[in-house]
């Protein structure tokens, strides 16, 4: 109990000697959250240090979270922005906990929560009323955390978004509900561009490059940059002089009967390689046969 009340006024000590040296409200309104979100356990622990790195770090907890004043989470004074509370029962879907806080990202960035909404990611949440569309946080992480694009640290940066693309694309329920190719990240690796991105290429396409980040279209959406001549003209821009037979031999189908080139190319490897082996055992046998024979003829006339 007297440790409990030492750690208390540790805290309290703690707490007042950052207002004091952050004298910003909206700095000394999160470190009041953080007297609690700081030191608890489970979904409502925030890590301050992590938070005050992160993009978001200057700005007041209630820029975000709406619905609280103060604490202890006090019921909001004045009435939210219409727009985000028709944006909050849209994705209540994708945040049980707190969908207006999700939804206060189209205060500070309306054109991409826009470019969002028109995408297929965007159509599965405000249409479909599916949880599985992907929304701002599944793929830049928790707002707590966010980290510049090319900081090298966020999912989205150039040496992550595969992975964090893949992480939903690979999942058996939705290549199957949607008509996913299987396995869409191990097709990637497989490719040309794909063992260049392995090997640390700093310009090959990632999912990013061909489909668009937030703006992301299906591939039979008439707009979506790897539908019909869009593809075409997609593939151009790095490969000049590409036709249409080109860009079809770019796909994330799994190899196989349906997919020809790749099928047909990987048999032919594989019958050249298995060919040049066994020629260089057959050469390696002939020319110890003809050494062995020849050693023989030599002795039996010196005999």
């Amino acid at each position: 109990m007297k440790r409990e009340k030492i750690t208390l006024l540790s805290l309290i000590f703690i707490f007042l000697i950052s207002l004091l040296s952050h004298p910003d409200p909206a700095i000394a309104n999160s470190l009041s959250c953080l007297i609690c979100h700081g030191t608890s356990e489970g979904v409502i622990f925030i890590d301050g240090e992590r938070f005050s790195k992160s993009v978001h770090g200057t700005l007041d907890c209630t820029s975000c979270h709406l619905k609280y004043i103060d604490t202890p989470h006090k019921t909001l004074e004045k009435e939210i922005d219409k727009s985000i509370l028709d944006i909050s029962l849209s994705i209540r879907i994708k945040s049980k906990a707190d969908p207006v806080a999700l939804s206060a990202c189209n205060q500070c960035h309306p054109d991409v929560f826009g470019k969002v909404k028109g995408s297929v990611h965007g159509q599965n949440i405000f249409k479909k009323k599916k949880s599985d569309g992907a929304y701002c946080t599944d793929c830049h992480g928790s707002a707590h955390y966010i980290s510049p694009g090319k900081s090298g640290q966020s999912p989205v940066d150039f040496g992550h978004v595969m992975e964090t693309c893949g992480g939903c694309h690979e999942k058996e329920s939705i290549s199957k509900d949607y008509g996913f190719s299987p396995k869409v990240l191990e097709r990637y690796k497989e490719s040309f561009h794909g063992k260049k991105y392995i090997l640390g290429h700093k310009k090959v396409p990632v999912c990013t490059t061909c489909h668009g980040s937030h703006d992301v279209k299906s591939s039979k959406d008439p707009q979506a940059m790897v539908f019909g001549t869009n593809r075409l003209n997609l593939c151009s821009s790095c490969h000049p002089g590409a036709n249409n037979k080109f860009t079809s031999a770019i796909t994330h189908k799994p190899v196989g009967r349906d997919n020809p080139i790749p099928y047909y190319a990987e048999k032919t490897l594989i019958v050249l390689t298995i060919s040049v082996i066994a020629g260089c055992i057959l050469h390696v046998l002939l020319e110890a046969y003809a050494i062995i024979r020849d050693y023989l003829r030599e002795k039996r006339r010196e005999e």
